[in-house]
């Protein structure tokens, strides 16, 4: 089945709407199992950046920006803008991360301005009555708007068509991690890392640039 792009907005925004009324500012807000797997899907992402340095990174669907908290407490000097649908999270991340003059938030769906990095976490994981096609199609042009607005790379994770069966369910998606390999390495850049050994039921695409993205 296929949905056009107004249905999935607002299908999307109604599923995250819904969560963050239940659960807040919280990894379950974000439809996260909790706090661990969050962390644990953070860390695969960062291994896109450098060890140290000044850098300006894109939150692709950022939520109530869990992530800049992260990057602050390890990068304190990198500048972070996040972008999400869901007004809600935008307000409260602009609230709890009032006073950070390097850190903004948009609604919005894709991001608004270039960066040196582009990282996107979890936000490909609902099906929303979606075909296997669509949902790849869908999540290419997300990919394609990362690489437009990232001048040196970016990550970004998925769940995993190497789930156990009995563990899978009809409303979530869970892309083949070597198709995802291959459209990254022909489409995007050379330098392409998958990483499928962290334990949890996904995967994570690291993309390194080899010259900045045209916009």
């Amino acid at each position: 089945m296929n949905i056009n792009p107004d249905e999935l907005h607002r299908r999307t925004l109604a599923h995250y709407q819904d969560k963050f009324a239940e659960h807040g500012a919280t990894p379950r807000g974000v439809d996260w199992n909790g706090l661990d797997s969050q962390s644990l899907q953070f860390a695969q992402l960062l291994k896109l950046l450098p060890e140290e340095g000044e850098f300006s990174i894109n939150d692709f669907g950022c939520g109530y920006g869990a992530l800049a908290e992260t990057l602050l407490a390890r990068w304190p000097t990198m500048r972070y803008r996040g972008n999400d649908l869901n007004p809600d999270m935008i307000a409260a991340a602009r609230q709890h991360h009032a006073g950070h003059e390097a850190i903004s938030f948009d609604v919005a769906e894709r991001p608004l301005h270039s960066a040196d990095y582009g990282v996107a976490s979890g936000v490909f994981t609902l099906r929303l009555g979606r075909s296997d096609a669509q949902c790849f199609s869908d999540m290419q042009n997300s990919l394609d708007a990362l690489h437009a607005t990232s001048h040196i790379g970016f990550a970004f994770n998925t769940l995993t068509s190497y789930s156990d069966a009995d563990r899978m369910r009809d409303y979530l998606y869970y892309p083949d991690p070597c198709r995802l390999f291959d459209l990254c390495k022909r489409r995007y850049g050379r330098d392409v890392a998958l990483l499928h050994d962290y334990g949890l039921y996904a995967c994570t695409l690291l993309v390194r640039k080899t010259k900045p993205a045209s916009l």
